[in-house]
């Protein structure tokens, strides 16, 4: 079987945002920072090369793939800041309607601008995403 390409690394969070060429995606990604870790109660770690990842947990699907993953996450991508694992909660789909604009795909939220979204949505969506997440994790031990 394959082995995970995203995995924790030890490079420097703060050094990743600083060289992020948009200064607004790299305020945006500041912001993301205090929020998730906030939270989550978990420090920033960058997962690969560009991933800021928030706590861990380990994963096994039907198939037999598994590996460990961050609780919530982000990647400040050029065309926009991608949202990792904040879609998981029962009502996010009442939550994404009031949120603003974004795009969402395949478990991912999309935000081109911090400004565009409520940011108590996007906190109440971090939240529950994380309590359901850590609740399902919890039992698959």
């Amino acid at each position: 079987m394959a082995e995970n390409k995203t995995k924790p690394t030890k490079l420097s969070v703060a050094a990743f945002i600083a060289a992020v060429p948009d200064p607004a995606r790299r305020a945006d990604a500041q912001a993301l920072v205090k929020l998730m870790q906030n939270a989550a109660g978990e420090k920033p770690q960058l997962w690969g090369p560009s991933i800021i990842g928030f706590g861990s947990c380990h994963y096994r699907y039907d198939s037999g793939r598994e590996g460990d993953a961050p609780l919530i996450a982000f990647s400040p991508r050029r065309a926009a800041t991608v949202l990792y694992g904040v879609t998981g909660c029962s009502d996010s789909k009442a939550l994404l309607a009031r949120l603003g604009r974004h795009t969402t795909g395949k478990g991912c939220l999309y935000i081109k601008k911090f400004a565009d979204v409520d940011q108590q949505v996007l906190e109440a969506m971090v939240v529950k995403s994380l309590a359901t997440t850590r609740a399902r994790h919890a039992k698959a031990t």
